[in-house]
């Protein structure tokens, strides 16, 4: 799709939406009182956690099921969920966790160390009895685990091949989530439209293009939360989606557009939600071939960049302008002394001057939207004029999201740019999986541009083998660096993420992990 037809495509979409929410919208008083009603930007795939990468199904998810950890609130420390201790042994290739007395799924199945033996085996043995109820994308998380054993009703093990700093933040995150062998085995690969946890909601129905609808779980060991329900609502349109919030058809709306904020900064109906998470806005740039496999190049384009018109302007200050490759969010492995690129035009020609790359042609692969992606055609047309200021001739390719997806996941071939966003949980995820030198699109990795470093390899290889968490995180500090000054990307945003949510909704507050945490949240 040209980028004129894409827009126009998007704004025909869009009025048509916004006409259809002003004939449609409900009335607030007509929703029960006790059910939170969410808009995000999308539907879910699946619902099953450990087929799963997009923020949409997380969101849902995290309400349907647990981990052996989770995220402290406010926080990316992990504490104790379904496990309730554990120990670290044998120089940190075992871990014995003891689960939870009383813990039980929303079938009444108890959760035990098989069920967590059953949940690993479907995901990491390709024999397993379930294994065809992948794929299961984010097994990498687990690739260091050899076996997952449960050596009494309530204990389990779990045994690395290697040293694994990861582990127990992962455990935290989805694809660690624990499900019901009974359930799983049951609907085998239609689980993810009939999951079954032990978290505090439980799933009653998936109407698909509608809603997601689900029902306070009163068997919650922790006690049962205080909604009596939540429903989740596609509105893929951020301005619909502001609509339908102001129309008063929702509760909590995730993903404020930035030129929607002053229709929404009542505070006698609304409440702006906002905090910092580990979201990186980035250009991948192709290091294999063309004129940006020079670093020179690679640098030039992120001097001709103005980020802070992008993030003050276009993102209305909902975003920061990053340094480097591990954002702020993750304290001390991200590097207190590296600052953003500077917007500099004059460096950035001499740069390109010095690599004979005066004038250079380059296609910029964009998505029409997506989770994560902010504004991403307006950025991609700003980002175009940046570099056209510099004698950068860019041509703008847009792409359906899940087409965009799958094209830029197979490998950036002939195109020199492409946009993408990471939502990550620990420092070593987006390095090691878009920027190790083995982790190419071939390989099931997600180096799109084919950037190679032996030295940044082995650093990744070290930090993620490193359980001291200073020393880990001075390793991170050195990989920020790196990254930053041979700039296999163009560092562009930082999301602050943010929602709105109804004057009546009490306890709410985003998570850094982005995932939604609703056991303390009410509606009056």
């Amino acid at each position: 799709m040209t980028i004129g037809r894409g827009v126009a495509a998007l704004m025909a979409a869009l009025a048509f939406g916004l006409a259809a929410l002003a004939a449609t919208a409900p009335d607030a008083d007509n929703r029960p009182k006790g059910v939170l009603v969410v808009g995000q930007t999308g539907e879910p795939r699946s619902l099953d956690p450990s087929t799963v990468t997009a923020s949409n199904d997380f969101r849902i998810i995290s309400s349907v099921f647990e981990g052996l950890t989770r995220f402290r609130k406010g926080s990316l420390a992990v504490e104790p969920a379904l496990a309730e201790r554990w120990e670290i042994s044998d120089g940190g290739l075992t871990y014995t966790f003891h689960l939870r007395p009383g813990a039980r799924f929303h079938d009444g199945e108890p959760v035990d160390a098989a069920a967590v033996a059953y949940t690993f085996g479907r995901m990491l043995d390709p024999e397993h009895p379930q294994a065809e109820a992948g794929p299961f994308p984010l097994a990498f998380f687990f690739a260091a685990v050899k076996a997952v054993e449960a050596v009494a009703p309530l204990t389990v093990r779990f045994r690395l091949e290697r040293p694994y700093a990861p582990l127990l933040s992962n455990l935290a995150y989805p694809a660690g989530f624990i499900v019901s062998p009974a359930a799983a085995r049951a609907a085998g690969r239609g689980f993810g439209r009939a999951p079954v946890g032990s978290g505090p909601f439980r799933f009653v129905r998936w109407e698909s293009g509608r809603q997601v609808e689900l029902a306070r779980n009163d068997a919650y060991w922790a006690g049962p939360p205080k909604l009596d329900g939540v429903v989740f609502r596609p509105i893929a349109d951020g301005d619909a989606r502001a609509a339908e919030m102001l129309a008063g058809g929702l509760d909590l709306m995730l993903e404020l557009p930035p030129d929607a904020a002053p229709r929404l900064s009542d505070p006698e109906r609304f409440r702006i939600h906002g905090v910092a998470g580990p979201h990186l806005w980035y250009l991948a740039l192709n290091a294999r071939r063309g004129p940006l496999a020079d670093v020179r190049v690679r640098r030039a384009v992120n001097y001709a960049i103005d980020k802070r018109a992008i993030t003050d302007s276009l993102l209305r200050g909902t975003a920061d302008a990053p340094a480097g490759v591990i954002p702020a969010a993750f304290g001390p492995a991200s590097d207190p002394e590296l600052k953003p690129y500077p917007h500099d035009p004059d460096h950035a020609r001499a740069l390109l001057k010095q690599a004979g790359a005066e004038a250079a042609r380059l296609r910029l692969l964009a998505a029409e939207g997506g989770s994560g992606m902010l504004e991403p055609i307006a950025m991609a047309v700003a980002i175009q004029a940046d570099l056209a200021r510099v004698g950068l001739r860019v041509e703008i390719e847009t792409f359906e999201w899940n087409a965009y997806l799958a094209r830029v996941n197979a490998g950036l071939g002939d195109a020199d740019m492409a946009e993408m966003a990471w939502m990550t949980n620990d420092p070593d995820t987006l390095p090691y999986l878009a920027l190790r030198g083995d982790a190419g699109p071939e390989k099931g990795g997600f180096n799109a541009g084919g950037y190679a470093n032996e030295e940044l390899d082995r650093l990744l290889e070290q930090a993620r083998a490193e359980i001291d968490a200073d020393r880990r995180a001075a390793l991170y500090r050195t990989i920020d660096r790196l990254v930053h000054d041979d700039a296999p990307f163009a560092f562009v945003a930082s999301w602050r993420q943010n929602a709105v949510a109804a004057a009546r909704v009490r306890g709410f507050e985003l998570e850094p992990s982005f995932l939604l945490d609703l056991r303390g949240v009410d509606k009056r």
